[in-house]
């Protein structure tokens, strides 16, 4: 019975034990004999609580009785603190009697014997958990990794029951987390040591987490069981995820730290929270001894966190233990916050992220270039019109923008319509960071543009200064290409130590070139129109009626490359070359890179016969493509002497193109840099012959040891610095002055306008390639205030008047004779004054309709000027049979102001439709094609923008064209203004006075001379020809009345530019060409005897006033009369049957260099 009793006790026990398994079936594994485990039948939980709670617990109660022990110590002992600390950690006690007997180097070891081991210790922790060091950095980015891997065993532990029976030396994951936790272990300690405050170290975050995942690993190996307990608690670490990021240069902003802070926050909360959650649904309330638990994957409660956060609970995962709903309750309050705080902070920071906050990658094999500066709409649009023209040769470069500021949608529909060359990036030159990401310092060159229209021009010249010295100091070797708008604000340029112009850097001065072309337009009157077409990208538009537009655009197709010459021009002289090239290869060529026997490079615009094509010169030519200036370089004589056909002329197999040419550079390399770089200096000089192929006698009988008439550097005429009280004439005195053969400057501005340079207007008048004799009197007309200002600028130039007064006052334009000018030029420094873009130019405007609609009365007009044009150099002037232009008087003066030729400045692309009335332009119009420009009558500085590409392909464009339009600036003659801020005198040496041979542009005429008879529909090629080889001069464009291929009663006097005509294209006796003229020598000699006239004793106070008086008979010209045009002929004249013979005769003449028959006496001083 007792067996019975026993054997039914024992099947009793096992049937509640087998209950016992059944109920507990999801929260613990069922009984495995294999498993060694204690208590097999009882769950373990609590010890492994109860050793992370001893732990806390148990050190937070050692630390506050060491501190309450520490303090009552204090307290009774009336012990001085830091004293008390010394003896603690050092173990030496000095009494202040002994402190004051120890002697000054004992004090000095004082603090040396105060460093205890405990003091050594606690600063090794502290270096080693800083990440001040690389050792520091190391540890503490291992144990994000370590807590990040021990976060990652939980998350596969999750899939097995909560608590189970593990063997250690089987379980590898175990073992894994194992190792883990005691690396933890010993950085706690480090940790530890190296806290200043034990106390709150004990209650980080960080120390917690340690509490509650380290001592339950030693519990499981002891127990070879484990608990997944509260090692969720391991993805608060992941709040450190910025901190290690910045650590490892990483992170460097605040958004991207302040963005990773809030996505860690918010992904450690969600996980902790999901761990918690997994772990009280799959246990059970203890109270309700484990019964009511519910098995749930821990993903399963991430997702019941996620939409718990957001509020939406769609009830298909849901808490079923009273310990989880609990906690739901608290962090729905909690989570709901965070999530509606958190996530819309999280997308706002994403948003606002820069779209264009990226790294450039540079392409294998393509070149890439940085532009910045003035980004806008129209900024880049001209400049990616220009630099990506089809008519460049394989344009192989990408453009990387830089700029602050994210573009429109307009700008950024721009950028997407070039994507394959163009990129855009958001920061700023001015941080190295910003640099860095667009590789400047692997980059091509880099262009920065300016504002052309700000209101301080000083400030922003300032501004693209600052950036050439933030990008030359991340990588001064960089080549930088930037626009200044103040001409006196390049000095600043040359303080900046890694500038160097011989290396390419370069500055295109806006007012320097634009107030060059329109003083060039004062010489020869449509000549800023067909420089500005010349370097500018055109494509052809063709046309087929008849008008003055086809033969205009024609040219306007034309620009300016350089390609090296071929052998087969070596030694032959440069007009030789010349008519060659035009002749047979269709090319015009205008300059040459000439490399003297120093080595050093110059620039010749057409020198003559002196000057011998040497091997691998480099030549300027004027063409419509960049593959027909390679005829140049193929060009075999050999192979291509009997070709007629210049398309034809290709790469032969000769040897002589096979071999490679010791000098020449790639085709690509070639465009980009001019050849330039590769003379010995690398100093570009300016166009100017050797001293020694000039004749000497007429250099040294115009030398005087005692009189300075040149500046310094012998470009420019000079004169002793004037006060400006002797050059201003009051509006009487300049009425009975009489001038003529003048220009006429119309000044807008006052005290507060920014200056806008007008030296660099005057110097292109008063070049030293032009005799005294032949310089035009410069009046300006304006506000005497803002003239003074200019005025230390003006000083030391000859032939200038001030007329006090404003330009829209028909007394004051009437007292300087502005109908007897052989220029008026409009100006206003109030333009970029305005807001409103269509009123910018409205002063100008104004004043040219003013102008032309005043009527002078012919009466008074009883001054007789001569027109009579430049006499080739070696012929005589005082033949009138070998005059190219015969002089041809004007009868009366002008009666109306519609033919007093004016060049108006424009800021406002669209504001010229409103300067003619007259013609049909409309107001969308480019500039370049509308009557005004195309006249020459109007200049915008937009044309300008076309530089910077030309000037990157190509840097020997830029001194081309300052060369022609600047009349003579060098770099040493801008170091000179950077020091005084004005010209200085020099004597006349035959180094200085060989600068004043050098070539000018001029204007011939052709209604009478030695050309007359190819004027009467004749070639234009025949012309050339005839020109350059008996008179050296180099014809390039033809200034032709806009209705001189139109039969018409009334034909407009207005002109239009044709740029490179074509060898067949037939001429008009009214034509005027453009010429290169060489520098006559002789002119100077032949002087005519001038007489005073009635206002001679005011002329004699007013030093810089032109007095005229009729001319003597026996200087008058011979040939007056004019050649009758009949009805029937395809050309016209401006005087015609139906107008009065007052109509300007000075269409007929040379305007680049008339001698003036009527003028004072004065000294060339």
């Amino acid at each position: 019975m007792l067996a019975m009793a026993d054997g039914n006790a024992s099947s009793s026990g096992e049937s509640a034990l087998a209950v016992r398994f059944f109920n507990m079936d999801p929260v613990i594994i069922p009984f495995d004999p294999d498993a060694l485990c204690e208590s097999k039948e009882q769950r373990m939980w609590w010890a492994f609580l109860a050793s992370s709670m001893v732990t806390f617990f148990g050190g937070l109660f050692i630390i506050l009785l060491w501190r309450t022990f520490n303090y009552l110590w204090t307290v009774c002992c009336h012990c001085n603190p830091k004293n008390k600390d010394i003896q603690k950690f050092t173990n030496v006690v000095f009494s202040q009697a002994d402190a004051n007997s120890k002697n000054l180097e004992e004090k000095e070891e004082l603090p040396v014997a105060e460093v205890g081991w405990m003091t050594s210790v606690k600063d090794w922790a502290g270096v080693m958990i800083s990440a001040q060091t690389l050792t520091g950095r190391v540890l503490v980015v291992l144990v994000f990794a370590l807590s990040i891997g021990a976060l990652v065993i939980y998350f596969i532990d999750s899939s097995d029951p909560i608590e189970s029976c593990q063997d250690f030396y089987k379980d590898f994951t175990l073992q894994i987390d194992m190792a883990f936790n005691v690396f933890f272990l010993l950085y706690f300690g480090l940790r530890f040591i190296a806290a200043n405050d034990k106390l709150w170290f004990w209650l980080e975050v960080n120390s917690v987490v340690d509490f509650f995942t380290v001592p339950p690993v030693f519990v499981s190996v002891y127990l070879s069981r484990s608990w997944l307990g509260l090692r969720f608690l391991r993805a608060l670490r992941l709040i450190q995820f910025s901190e290690i990021l910045q650590f490892l240069n990483i992170l460097k902003t605040s958004n991207s730290i302040k963005l990773v802070n809030l996505i860690s926050i918010f992904i450690s909360t969600w996980l902790t929270a999901a761990g918690f959650i997994h772990l009280v649904e799959n246990s059970g309330d203890p109270w309700e001894n484990f019964q009511n638990s519910q098995p749930l994957t821990y993903w399963e409660c991430v997702y019941l966190l996620m939409v718990t956060m957001s509020t939406v609970g769609y009830g298909d995962v849901y808490a079923k233990t009273t310990l989880g709903r609990l906690f739901m309750v608290f962090f729905i309050l909690g989570g709901l916050a965070m999530f509606a705080s958190y996530v819309p902070e999280i997308i706002e920071l994403i948003g606002n992220r820069k779209k264009y906050g990226g790294s450039y990658s540079a392409v294998s094999g393509r070149k890439h270039i940085v532009v910045c500066g003035h980004i806008t709409l129209e900024s880049v649009s001209n400049f990616l019109k220009d630099f990506l023209h089809k008519d460049r040769d394989d344009v192989n470069v990408e453009i990387v923008f830089l700029h602050n500021i994210s573009p429109n949608l307009e700008l950024e529909a721009l950028f997407k319509r070039h994507f394959t060359q163009v990129e855009f990036y958001q920061g700023s030159v001015l941080n190295p960071h910003d640099l860095a990401r667009v590789k400047i310092e692997s980059a091509d060159a880099c262009l920065i543009l300016t504002n052309k229209y700000c209101g301080d021009p000083d400030a922003e010249d300032a501004s693209n200064i600052m950036r050439v010295i933030s990008i030359k100091n991340y990588h001064p070797k960089i080549r930088i290409i930037t626009q200044m708008l103040q001409y006196h604000n390049k000095a600043h340029l040359l303080n900046i130590p890694s500038w160097n112009w011989k290396e390419g850097d370069d500055a295109i001065c806006l007012a320097e070139l634009k107030l060059g072309f329109i003083a060039q337009s004062c010489l020869a009157p449509g000549l800023s129109t067909m420089l500005a077409n010349l370097f500018s990208m055109r494509s052809y538009i063709k046309i087929e009626e008849d008008t003055w537009q086809k033969y205009y655009l024609e040219g306007v197709a034309n620009e300016m490359y350089t390609e090296y010459l071929s052998g087969a021009f070596v030694g032959l002289s440069f007009p030789a070359v010349c008519e060659l090239c035009y002749v047979k290869l269709k090319l015009l060529l205008i300059a040459i890179e000439y490399k003297s026997d120093k080595r050093e490079s110059s620039i010749l615009i057409n020198p003559g016969n002196n000057v011998k094509i040497q091997e691998g010169t480099l030549g300027f030519f004027i063409a419509s493509d960049a593959k027909e200036v390679k005829r140049a370089f193929f060009y075999c004589k050999a192979c291509h002497d009997d070709i007629t056909d210049p398309k034809r002329i290709k790469k032969c197999g000769c040897k002589r193109l096979e071999d490679e040419h010791p000098s020449a550079l790639s085709p690509k390399k070639k465009q980009r840099n001019g050849g330039m770089r590769n003379s010995p200096n690398g100093s570009p000089k300016l166009m100017r012959h050797d001293p020694l192929l000039i004749p000497g006698n007429d250099q040294i009988e115009e030398m005087d040891a005692n009189v300075k008439k040149y500046d310094s550097t012998g470009m420019f005429h000079w004169c002793l610095p004037k006060d400006i009280e002797k050059v201003i004439l009051t509006r009487s005195e300049a009425a009975m002055t009489v001038l003529s053969g003048h220009v006429v400057v119309c000044i807008f501005g006052d005290s507060k306008s920014a200056l806008v340079g007008l030296r660099n207007l005057v110097m292109p008048l008063r070049a030293s390639n032009f005799h005294y004799h032949e310089l035009k009197h410069i009046v300006f007309v304006g506000a005497l205030e803002y003239l003074k200002r200019e005025w230390e600028t003006l000083h030391n130039f000859p032939k200038v008047t001030i007329v006090a007064g404003t330009p829209l006052s028909r007394a004051d334009l009437r007292a300087v004779n502005i109908n007897l000018c052989d220029m008026c030029v409009i100006l206003s420094a109030n333009q970029n004054n305005i807001d409103d873009t269509s009123l910018q130019d409205k002063e100008c405007i104004l004043a040219s309709l003013n102008i032309k609609s005043m009527q002078f009365d012919d009466s008074i007009g009883v001054l007789q000027a001569n027109s009579q044009g430049f006499t080739p150099p070696g012929m005589d002037r005082a033949s009138p049979d070998n005059s190219p232009v015969h002089g041809i008087v004007r009868q009366t003066s002008i009666t109306t102001g519609a033919n007093i030729p004016i060049i108006t400045e424009l800021v406002n692309d669209s504001n010229v439709q409103f300067l003619d009335q007259d013609d049909d332009d409309d107001p969308d119009t480019e500039l370049y094609l509308t009557q005004p420009f195309a006249c020459g009558t109007a200049f915008a500085v937009s044309v300008l923008d076309s530089l910077m590409s030309a000037t990157y392909f190509n840097d020997n464009i830029l001194t081309l064209i300052r060369t022609l339009v600047t009349g003579g600036a060098t770099p040493e003659l801008e170091g000179l203004l950077a020091e005084e801020n004005a010209l200085r005198g020099g004597y006349s040496t035959p180094q200085t006075l060989a600068n004043r041979d050098r070539c000018r542009v001029a204007q011939l005429a052709l209604y009478d001379g030695p050309f007359a008879d190819l004027g009467d529909g004749g070639c234009y090629g025949d012309l050339f020809c005839k020109a350059l080889k008996t008179y050296n001069m180099l014809c390039f464009g033809i200034y032709r009345l806009r209705d001189a291929h139109m039969c018409t009663p009334s034909p407009c006097i207005k002109r239009y530019v044709i740029t490179n005509p074509p060898y067949e294209f037939e001429m008009v006796p009214t034509d005027l060409i453009f010429c290169l003229m060489q520098f006559d020598h002789n002119a100077g000699q032949s002087r005519v005897s001038l007489s005073h006239s009635s206002h001679s004793s005011h002329s004699s106070s007013k030093k810089s006033s032109s007095v005229h008086s009729t001319l003597p008979s026996g200087n008058r010209p011979s040939r007056t009369k004019s050649r009758e045009a009949p009805c029937n002929w395809k050309w016209f004249t401006d005087e015609t049957e139906n107008t009065t013979r007052n109509i300007q005769i000075n269409q007929y003449k040379s305007t680049s260099s008339l001698i003036q028959p009527i003028r004072e006496v004065e000294d060339e001083c």
